[in-house]
């Protein structure tokens, strides 16, 4: 029992040791705390005023920055109000002047008025009295004619009129006379003149192109193994090759000189490569043929630059290049169209027309002649249509429709583009029947074979005495072309007067391709 009581005495002491440790301890730890929050007190309050201080200052400067920039702006406004009141000043200055100008032209034209005033009274008072004079006169006249005024007037004009429609008669007629003899001779000298400043040469066409040979060897690969090159010549090209015995020549024939001349273009190519066989022809045409539709557009607007020509669509510079290529009674066409063109220009100039516009009329008058496409209307009005399909000008339109009589003229260069037409195909040697009926004639050969089913080319050649008609495999078997062949005869029989007789040949060719890879 004493040891416990012991125990609890000791552990009492402990704790009271501990206690006071702890308090004591607390206390230190307080007075430190006091002491760092003093510390920090007052460096906030010293970096409190330091601040103050700087925001003071900053805002002092902004202030004087605000009073400078205010001084500045009063002295502009200074300056500028300065600057308007001597404006104001000028310009009251000027009114003041005008106010006195003014004052001192009122005061001149009251001056005038005055005087005027004055000046019409003496007229007025004038004016009475030469009116009492005449009627005095007038009395004294009446008493001396025994007429009175009214009646001696009614005389006088009656005489006057009657001599007057008399004098006047005469004068209209011999005004007419006159304007009629004057016209007949400014028309002839004006056609005279557009005539002497044209000069151009009047060549007939022919129906074949010579190709010039570097050696006559060439003509046997020409003609190629049994004949085989020439015949898949004349058959992709519808030409006729000539080989005779005059040395380094060969003749191309063709009553179609486009197509002619592609034909010479192309076996040129193919004298110069030097590989003449069938299926290189046929790659030498087509590549031959895209080249001669771009030389088209060249010579289109070669043409149209050299009459100073404009804005026309690409398609009719296309077509009008294509007229270098066709005939008309053994005339070259585009020829024709510039000499038009610059005849209507000159005759128009003279009549103080539109010498541009005449000129446009005049070049693209014939622009129907250069269409394949066959139709029942003539080339006038097919070239009409063609020209209203790209938006042309009306009066060029209608000198295409009318230059043949087919449609009413709507303007005087319509007039102009006919006559100029007429004179140019007029001329003496200019055109030929004969060849322009061998044409026609070649046209329509062509035309009743291309009519058929499952044609695909058709060529007259041998001048009219063969027609040689390219059919389509698939659509065409070997009995269906016997029969095409006869039908076609019969047609051409039937429509065509010719000489002779006229070959049909129906060609069917069936080609096989393979390719090793």
């Amino acid at each position: 029992m004493e040891w416990v009581v012991a125990l609890l005495l000791g552990m009492m002491v402990g704790g009271g040791g501990v206690f006071l440790y702890l308090k004591t301890t607390s206390n230190t730890s307080l007075l430190n705390a006091q002491k760092t929050a003093q510390k920090i007190i007052a460096d906030s309050e010293k970096e409190a005023e330091t601040l103050k201080k700087e925001k003071l200052i900053e805002a002092q400067e902004e202030i004087f920055d605000h009073k400078q920039r205010l001084e500045q702006e009063y002295d502009n406004r200074q300056q500028q109000m300065k600057k308007v009141e001597a404006e104001l000043d000028e310009r009251e200055m000027e009114v003041d002047s005008k106010v006195e100008m003014v004052s001192k032209k009122e005061r001149e034209i009251q001056l005038f008025e005055r005087k005027l005033k004055e000046k019409e009274t003496y007229v007025q008072e004038k004016s009475a009295e030469l009116n009492r004079l005449v009627t005095e006169e007038l009395h004294k006249l009446e008493e001396l004619s025994g007429l009175t005024r009214e009646e001696a007037k009614n005389l006088l004009l009656k005489d006057m009129e009657a001599e007057a429609r008399d004098e006047g008669g005469k004068i209209t007629q011999n005004i007419l006379e006159q304007a009629r003899v004057e016209a007949n001779r400014r028309a002839r000298e004006i056609v005279v003149q557009a005539i002497q400043q044209i000069s151009a040469e009047q060549s007939v066409e022919a129906t074949v192109s010579v190709v010039t040979l570097p050696n006559d060897d060439m003509k046997g690969r020409i003609i190629g193994r049994e004949g085989r090159n020439i015949r898949a010549f004349e058959l992709i090209t519808g030409v006729d090759v000539i080989i005779d015995d005059t040395p380094e020549i060969v003749v191309l024939s063709s009553y179609n000189s486009y197509r002619r001349e592609i034909a010479k273009m192309a076996l040129e190519k193919l004298i110069t490569d030097g590989r003449i066989h069938p299926a290189r022809i046929e790659e030498v045409m087509e590549k031959t043929a895209v080249e001669m539709k771009e030389s088209l557009r060249e010579i289109g607007e070669q043409t149209l630059l050299d009459l100073g020509i404009h804005g026309v669509a690409p398609e009719l510079v296309e077509i009008l290049g294509k007229l270098k290529y066709r005939t008309s009674y053994g005339q070259n066409v585009l020829n024709h169209c510039k000499e038009v063109a610059h005849l209507a220009g000159i005759m128009a100039a003279e009549l103080g027309l539109d010498a541009r516009l005449a000129k446009r009329a005049g070049i693209l008058h014939d622009i129907g002649k250069g269409v394949d496409v066959h139709t029942e209307s003539n080339h006038a009005l097919l070239g009409g249509e063609i020209l209203r399909k790209y938006n042309e000008h009306p009066v060029v339109i209608n000198a295409a429709e009318a230059h043949h009589e087919d449609r009413e003229p709507a303007s005087p260069i319509t007039l102009l583009v006919a006559a100029a037409d007429h004179i140019s195909g007029s001329r003496p040697g200019a055109r030929r029947e004969s060849l322009e009926s061998f044409i026609t004639r070649m046209h329509q050969l062509e035309e009743i074979a291309q009519d058929c089913e499952g044609v695909e080319k058709s060529y007259a050649i041998q001048a009219g005495r063969e027609v040689r008609v390219i059919v389509e495999t698939n659509k065409v078997d070997d009995n269906k072309a016997r029969d095409m062949a006869r039908d076609i005869a019969k047609k051409i029989q039937m429509s065509i007067e010719f000489p002779g007789q006229i070959k049909v040949s129906v060609i069917r060719e069936f080609r096989a391709h393979s390719y090793a890879t």
